[in-house]
């Protein structure tokens, strides 16, 4: 105690400073959830405690600039990483059209409500009505949190950010740079809107090809980590300086890498972790240490431009997304997400309030009652959201629960990966977890058959389980990992598959070591005669992240096979995850078959479909496939319903003509399995 009374404040050294901040991100949550404050909230009040008009216990220095700007560019750039690309396809233009409404009310408002309030000039009105159209996704974290950031409100809430703060932002332009010049100059937007154009296809292409190359290269998902935070700020900073938000930047990396960080991953789960743990956290205590509650008690006038700013705010962004819900049919769950995610003010508001100030459109009191204003909002967004997001979360999971007790119950995939190769094992691990569904719990098999004492394969294969077995725990899935000696490599796959009641079994690909070898080797056809079980032979050269389409060869009558809807389900899971297309090579019959199912399902993939009349039509439509797809064939086994002649050779076409495509040979479960 002695100490801590001896110490001066504010706290100068960095031990001390990071100790505080990491004791407040640690308690404020856990006192606050106790009193039902979202921890969002807990966390601004803590800035405002313990900041500069507190009790001046830390200034806002160097590293709360730094980390905030990092906080507040990181929940950016999750809101679109996040997304399933899908979904934000499928609700674009209703995106598009809720950010011109959240756009246009509230600066209608802005300016005709500031003109009447405060009497001020017409631009000044202008520059306070862009304070309140733009909109901070500060609640994102809590939607992230709830698991809903590909619901309908959400996905248009966020799409409607970015079109509200780009307006907001070429309004603003437009204001300082009358105040500046004495006159509105219309080359000023046009030369922002080529560069905007020039930007966006720009880095688009540089962000993608960088990426797909250095995930090609380098797999250490450390390195991979450290690549993305250093695109995003090379896309933020090229957006700053342009004339843009930094936070257009990075939420438009987000887009760009979404397709090669999947959800089930663990560079996204440490992308979601050091962001919850310290730049998110720091952001929000330092929007806390930039708010003086104190300046409502030393000017009337201050309160009342406050308390007007917050009232106009809030009522606009509320009607906005009333208005709005009701054009989509939302019920008031999700007209209060709508509300609770568009409501927040952090980011743009605040450059656009000193922005006003420096150029002398905004006073002190104004400036002051700005602050506040985004105080308030943050609390209003933060409770509405929350508050939303868990009624919304309760209505889901209903309707869940009704359509399982409506449908036939399953069971989620109970995996066995068989392992020998250290150099494929990541590989093979990462496929597998791809292909289930993203709720199955249940444990995967990790298992290394050996059937003799050689040093060098018997330290290969314990080298291959332990990557393994570190890929599945990177995403947090029990893994149970096996050395089994056997007789043989069928032998030991098959019991192991019995005693642990496997229902999909994962090889590698066969390598051939001579000429007169087969294409698949003659364990693998043994391991196809010895089990009924649903069997998937992979070989990928490129690493499953950066794949972009899915080409699956189906059949005819495959549809009448026992596993049909099972590896439709395990295909579809791999689509979602890697956010791919996929096309469908397929008999016209089986072809509505499987989009019967995708569609029941609900599965939010982008499937195409290409018709197939004979075996030609599969060799013409294979010679479109190039290194980002993943070639599926769905086999066959002798005496199947679907078994042709033509399944026969594909073996020898395959070593032919794609012997170096990624391939994914899936046998499904027969009856018996």
């Amino acid at each position: 105690m002695t100490l801590l009374l001896a110490m001066t404040y504010p706290l100068t050294g960095p031990i001390e400073i990071f100790f505080l901040v990491l004791l407040i991100i640690l308690v404020c949550p856990i006192l606050f959830r106790r009193i039902g404050i979202p921890q969002l909230v807990g966390l601004i009040i803590a800035g405002i405690v313990i900041g500069p008009y507190g009790f001046n216990f830390l200034a806002r220095d160097a590293s709360f600039e730094i980390f905030g700007q990092v906080g507040i560019l990181y929940i950016m750039f999750m809101a679109a990483v996040e997304i399933n690309m899908f979904h934000l396809q499928k609700n674009l233009g209703r995106g598009v059209l809720f950010g011109v409404i959240t756009f246009a009310i509230p600066t209608v408002f802005g300016i005709f409500g500031s003109r009447f309030a405060f009497g001020a000039s017409w631009s000044t009105c202008t520059l306070i009505s862009t304070m309140y159209a733009a909109h901070t996704l500060i609640s994102y974290p809590i939607v992230s949190r709830f698991g809903l950031q590909n619901t309908k409100p959400a996905v248009i809430a966020v799409c409607s950010t970015i079109v509200a703060v780009l307006l907001a932002l070429l309004v603003l332009a437009g204001v300082v740079d009358a105040a500046d010049s004495g006159g509105f100059r219309f080359i000023r937007f046009v030369n922002l809107l080529w560069l905007m154009i020039a930007y966006a296809v720009g880095m688009g292409i540089l962000l993608h090809y960088l990426t797909k190359y250095f995930f090609r290269k380098i797999s250490d998902q450390v390195n991979q980590f450290i690549f993305v935070l250093a695109m995003v700020f090379l896309s933020s900073l090229l957006a700053r300086l342009i004339g843009l938000e930094a936070i257009l930047g990075a939420f438009f990396a987000g887009l760009v890498l979404n397709r090669f960080i999947p959800e089930r991953s663990g560079l996204m789960g440490r992308l979601k972790f050091v962001g919850d743990a310290i730049f998110i956290p720091y952001f929000l205590i330092g929007v806390g240490m930039l708010i003086n509650v104190n300046v409502i008690f030393k000017s009337w006038n201050v309160g009342w431009v406050a308390l007007n700013m917050v009232v106009v705010a809030m009522a606009a962004k509320w009607i906005s997304a009333y208005g709005a819900s009701k054009i989509f049919g939302f019920n008031r769950s999700g007209r209060m997400l709508m509300f609770g995610l568009t409501s927040g003010k952090a980011a743009a508001t605040i450059a656009a309030a000193l922005i006003g100030f420096q150029h002398g459109l905004l006073s002190e009191d104004m400036l002051n009652g700005a602050v506040l204003m985004i105080l308030v909002s943050c609390v209003v967004s933060s409770i509405s959201t929350q508050s939303a997001a868990k009624r919304l979360r309760i209505e889901l999971t209903e309707e869940e629960f009704k359509k399982e007790a409506e449908t036939l119950p399953g069971e989620y995939a109970r995996q066995l990966v068989a392992v020998a190769n250290p150099v494929t094992a990541e590989n093979l691990m990462k496929l597998a977890l791809l292909l289930r569904h993203r709720n199955n719990q249940n444990p995967v098999t990790a298992l290394f058959v050996r059937n003799s004492d050689d040093t060098r394969r018997v330290q290969a294969g314990r080298n291959s389980l332990a990557i393994a077995v570190a890929a599945a725990q990177a995403l947090d899935i029990e893994v149970k990992d096996i050395e089994r000696y056997d007789i043989n490599v069928v032998a030991g796959l098959t019991n192991e598959a019995k005693q642990n009641h496997a229902t999909d079994i994962m090889i590698g690909l066969h390598r051939r070591s001579n000429i007169v070898d087969s294409f698949f080797g003659s364990m693998t056809e043994q391991l196809l005669n010895a089990t009924n079980k649903m069997i998937f032979i992979s070989r990928c050269f490129t690493p499953v992240d950066t794949l972009a389409r899915l080409i699956v060869l189906v059949p005819d009558k495959a549809e009448y096979e026992t596993g049909f809807q099972t590896w439709v389900e395990r295909v579809s899971n791999l689509a979602s995850q890697l956010a791919a297309k996929v096309v469908f090579l397929s008999y016209d019959t089986t072809a509505s078959f499987i989009r019967n199912i995708i569609i029941s399902e609900g599965y939010a993939i982008r499937h195409e479909y290409r018709s197939m009349n004979s075996w030609d039509d599969f060799i013409l439509h294979s010679s479109d496939i190039n290194e980002d797809d993943i070639f599926i064939i769905i086999g066959a086994r002798k005496g199947a319903v679907s078994h042709s002649s033509e399944l026969d050779g594909l073996p020898a076409y395959l070593q032919k003509n794609h012997s170096n495509d990624n391939l994914i040979l899936i046998y499904p479960q027969q009856f018996g399995g």
